[in-house]
């Protein structure tokens, strides 16, 4: 069934039009149906062998960030995130490299950085929010340079889906605004930063722009604030200048739950039930309350009369051990498949075994990584229940 699902989808998209420049005529055609993928968020750049996993899995995309390959400088394809002085050669080469191979799979990317001029990844800036690109306007003048160059170095590429500006900016985090508080707060908080270095929606229209004067037909995918949370994105007054536009939200909330933290307690918490801090009173979250969560990414694109074709669930995903890991990912799934948006499960493959659903609970903790070290990366096993149930989903 996949293998068939696939073999269909990659020779629509081989005989998809190209313009003289050898790009696809209207890549926001792809992105017209839902389409359903992984995360890939490695320390090795991923190979054909690993694409050609993924889309084995039944996947027609893949979210594919690169900031954490070893560049030729100290960010990846930035050089350095202090100072943007344009695109190192050797990493371009690289990212190419890869694109090909997801290419040769039949998958499509999103490429997706971790770090934008003045907003170093916290894990690659010594545990620390990087929050200069937010306060000082000579790094957005950088990051828009810098999405400019890589638009006309890779806007030919066939593999492309669309480019994902910075994955799960946060400019309300130094300002004391609650993440999960009232809608009220967020709303008048979105009305102060307007014309400001704050302002997410103001930011990516510049950057868009300067896309724009490059590549006129790759669509663009936006991570909604405070790392991609969908009530961020309802706070948004206007839908973006652009018509190829994707606007993408992250889900895992709760997140007292589905986090790493939750498998250190004694008793972890469990779902549904789990009880949190949520538009500024309690919260006992059951399916009803992820629905609700998911809806407002969709309830804030239909008032703006966009296709629920143009919302994405760019994240989702829950620790592998957690006894109510699959009851979590099929609510969600189902809460997207019922809008009709596409989704990206975190993740495939990636160097940690926390949210690798193809390893069965039969695998340990720290074993995965005494293989990986070992040399016996092939002998890892495979057949986790995560999986079988992602697989029918994606397949579905």
């Amino acid at each position: 069934m996949a293998k068939l699902r696939q073999a269909a989808f990659l020779s629509a998209i081989l005989s998809l039009p190209l313009t003289s420049a050898g790009q696809a005529a209207d890549l926001i055609g792809f992105w017209d149906t839902q389409q359903k993928g992984g995360n890939s968020f490695n320390e090795l750049t991923p190979d054909k062998a690993y694409f050609e996993a993924l889309a084995g899995t039944g996947a027609t995309w893949v979210r594919l960030t690169f900031s954490k390959w070893k560049g030729e400088g100290r960010d990846f394809l930035l050089g350095n995130a202090d100072n943007y002085q344009g695109l190192p050669q050797e990493d371009v080469a690289k990212l190419r490299k890869a694109l090909d191979a997801a290419h040769s799979a039949g998958l499509k990317v999103v490429i997706v950085p971790l770090s934008l001029p003045g907003a170093r990844w916290s894990q690659q800036n010594d545990g620390t929010f990087d929050d200069r690109l937010w306060s000082d306007p000579a790094y957005a003048d950088q990051a828009v340079r810098f999405w400019s160059d890589v638009a006309a170095e890779f806007k030919d590429h066939p593999a492309i889906a669309a480019y994902n500006i910075v994955n799960e900016p946060a400019p309300e985090k130094t300002t004391g605004l609650a993440e999960n508080g009232a809608m009220s707060d967020l709303v008048a908080w979105q009305e102060e930063q307007v014309d400001g270095p704050r302002d997410l929606v103001l930011f990516y229209n510049r950057v868009i722009a300067a896309i724009r004067k490059e590549d006129t037909a790759t669509p663009v995918m936006v991570d909604a604030g405070y790392y991609a949370n969908p009530r961020s994105l309802a706070a948004w007054p206007d839908r973006l200048n652009d018509e190829r536009v994707l606007y993408a939200f992250h889900m895992y909330e709760p997140y007292e739950a589905t986090s790493s933290g939750n498998m250190k307690r004694e008793e972890p918490y469990r779902y549904p039930g789990v009880t949190t801090q949520y538009g500024g009173e309690a919260l006992s979250w059951r399916k009803a309350d992820v629905v609700a969560h998911i809806d407002k990414a969709f309830d804030w694109a239909e008032e703006q009369g966009l296709a629920p074709t143009r919302v994405v669930a760019g994240e989702f995903g829950c620790m592998r051990r957690w006894q109510d890991c699959g009851t979590y990912l099929k609510d969600v799934i189902d809460a997207v498949d019922a809008r009709g948006g596409h989704w990206a499960f975190y993740a495939f493959r990636e160097e940690w075994e926390g949210m690798d659903y193809e390893l069965p609970l039969s695998l340990k903790p720290g074993r995965f990584y005494w293989m990986m070290e070992e040399g016996k990366s092939g002998d890892i096993p495979r057949d986790g229940k995560l999986m079988e149930l992602l697989k029918e989903e994606l397949n579905g």
